[in-house]
């Protein structure tokens, strides 16, 4: 979803009639200053969607969401900006060499299993629910599980291009300036410039989250 100028939304799973949990991930990416007043827009990406690419003889999985992997492409125009999203499954012997654009900010967060991650001649395992930050200046990252594992592990990889740009927050509103606040703190109140629609706006799924 891009948030741009105008929009009320609600990010809440809906409840399973049998109790369980919901399992998922939200990724915030900051808009570049001249598109924080761009149309807001939806984008679903159902999962027959989405390329899935085996590698290192079966030990290596992932699915390209946003980005590239192993010659593989993603579908195009998710965003307004470019930003990799890559769900990696490696299994215990598997190995991963991965290229990411030079210069732009990368990170992986570990959700099962212990990843080694390889940087230099370094290497270090990261446990589950864990991130590693590497540097901008890199093109590459690798990444490894033991032979002897328990168990398959699984981490996503992220990488944008760097704004460079202040951030100011307040509330859901994320510019550049307090005066952008402000404005856009006005215009909500008063819905105005895009929020005509808000008024007494509620989410269906928000109100069966209350008990």
């Amino acid at each position: 979803m891009t948030a741009g100028r105008g929009i009320v939304h609600a990010e809440m799973p809906r409840q399973n009639k049998d109790g369980s949990p919901n399992v998922g991930m939200q990724l915030w990416v900051d808009l570049p200053k001249e598109l924080k007043s761009c149309e807001p827009r939806y984008r679903d990406l159902r999962a027959k969607e989405i390329p899935e690419v085996t590698a290192d003889k079966g030990k290596v999985k992932v699915k390209v969401i946003s980005g590239r992997a192993y010659e593989t492409d993603s579908l195009k125009e998710l965003a307004y900006t470019p930003v990799w999203l890559l769900d990696f499954t490696v299994q215990p012997g598997g190995h991963v060499k991965q290229a990411l654009p030079k210069g732009w900010n990368a990170f992986a967060y570990t959700l099962n299993g212990t990843t080694i991650f390889s940087s230099e001649s370094v290497s270090r395992p990261i446990p589950q629910y864990h991130n590693v930050v590497f540097a901008q200046d890199g093109d590459s990252i690798e990444a490894s599980v033991e032979a002897g594992a328990d168990s398959e592990s699984r981490f996503i990889l992220v990488a944008g291009m760097p704004l460079d740009q202040p951030i100011v927050q307040y509330g859901p509103f994320v510019v550049t300036s307090r005066d952008e606040v402000m404005q856009a703190m006005m215009d909500y109140q008063t819905h105005s410039n895009g929020f005509e629609r808000a008024y007494n706006w509620e989410s269906e799924i928000g109100k069966s989250m209350v008990h």
